[in-house]
């Protein structure tokens, strides 16, 4: 096993760089002050870590490639949506690695994530009972189940987490016997959930149009940073109205389309500020390259938002810079 890290950040984005083994961005959607933790292991089958974030945050990238990759919700205080479909604390989330994932995520919501490598998970599926019935249901990103088993599954695999983490300083077999005991014990506990009565095998939960929207204009902003499109001319695109555009956003963000795709630009600006160099980007042309001209404008945007003037925002050192 990798050592188990603690870690705790005031920043999305130091958050995410620090994830093992994810390609994967985060914006912060909410304004304020950035308060996060991270707890994380890794074994020869597994990669688990349990995250928990105060601001509203929105999550773009590609799982890794030649996983099988579960997230347990733990804590749910508001919307949550994950890749277009609705989901609460009775669902379980899954994702084939290599696969482009979307997931938004409540202010304060906590997060248990298990990573397997394919051939050990493929290789314990095929001992169920109901293989076939398995690999159907995980067609699907968002996987209902019992609420009550849920509950009970969640609490055994955060028992074996804490557990893990008490593990440090073993070697040899003894090593190699408590890997192979947790990564057991937590694909027991997922595929137990998963075949269980309550849970219906041949569920079909589509992506919702309101979703569809957000993920579009979340693209839009991304692909066309200099000149990101307005309101108006969203809607002019996806050809819908301003109302259907503001409701979309209402249900899925908890936010208007306005402040979502500024907050997405300035998440880029700051992406770009911390992965380089002062003397290399300057924070003028950091601005300009995600559409923010008026540079005044933008300071107060940027502060209103991270709670840091964009001058404040640490900078990459020169070895870091040379990585990125």
């Amino acid at each position: 096993m990798t050592s188990p890290t603690i870690s705790h950040f005031h920043d999305v984005h130091a958050h995410a760089a620090t994830v093992l083994q994810w390609n994967q961005a985060y914006n912060q959607l909410t304004a304020g002050s950035t308060e996060s933790s991270l707890m994380q292991m890794a074994t020869p089958g597994c990669h688990l870590f349990v995250e928990q974030i105060n601001q509203r945050v929105v999550q773009h990238g590609v799982a890794p490639k030649g996983k099988m990759c579960f997230a347990v919700p733990i804590t749910v205080p508001g919307a949550v949506r994950m890749q277009g479909r609705e989901a609460d604390d009775s669902s379980l989330f899954f994702l084939q690695g290599g696969e482009e994932f979307m997931f938004h995520m409540p202010k304060g919501m906590k997060l248990l994530s298990i990573t397997f490598e394919q051939e050990l998970f493929e290789r314990t599926l095929a001992q169920t009972a109901s293989p076939r019935a398995l690999r159907q249901l995980l067609r699907q990103p968002v996987i209902r189940v019992a609420p009550q088993r849920l509950a009970l599954a969640r609490e055994r695999l955060l028992g074996v987490f804490s557990q893990a983490l008490e593990g440090e300083g073993l070697s040899g077999a003894e090593a190699l016997a408590h890997d192979c005991a947790l990564e057991q014990a937590m694909l027991g506990e997922l595929l137990h959930l998963m075949t269980d009565p309550g849970c219906d095998k041949a569920q079909r939960n589509p992506s919702s149009t309101r979703s569809f929207i957000v993920e579009k204009c979340h693209r839009l902003a991304t692909t066309e940073k200099s000149h990101a499109p307005s309101v108006v001319e969203l809607c002019e695109r996806l050809n819908v109205s301003r109302r259907t555009v503001q409701n979309s956003f209402q249900a899925v963000a908890e936010t208007t389309p306005l402040n979502y795709m500024r907050c997405v630009r300035l998440n880029g600006v700051r992406r770009a500020l911390m992965s380089t160099r002062a003397a290399q980007l300057s924070v003028g042309d950091a601005a300009g390259q995600w559409g923010f001209y008026h540079l005044s404008h933008f300071a107060a945007e940027y502060h209103e938002l991270f709670a840091e003037l964009p001058s404040h925002t640490p900078r990459a050192t020169l070895a870091s810079a040379a990585l990125a």
